[in-house]
């Protein structure tokens, strides 16, 4: 179990939230109802599926490191 107040912990939640948000913007409904403002509090949102759509290889790269770190290592 990850401690979200480690370094570590705080990298699983960012990679997951960027994989989440750039899912959102492949479903039409929730890319309508989640993705709309593009400022503010609800823009975050949208800036990280904007990360995750067009940095997808970096961000495939560091969870595939990120998942053999939290498997093997810790």
């Amino acid at each position: 179990m990850t401690n979200v107040y480690s370094l570590d912990g705080i990298l699983v939640f960012g990679l997951l939230f960027v994989c989440t948000c750039a899912y959102f913007k492949k479903v039409p409904r929730l890319k309508g109802w989640l993705l709309s403002e593009k400022k503010g509090v609800w823009g975050v949102f949208y800036k990280a599926a904007v990360i995750g759509s067009r940095l997808h290889l970096a961000v495939a790269v560091s969870c595939i490191v990120m998942a053999f770190y939290v498997l093997f290592i810790k």
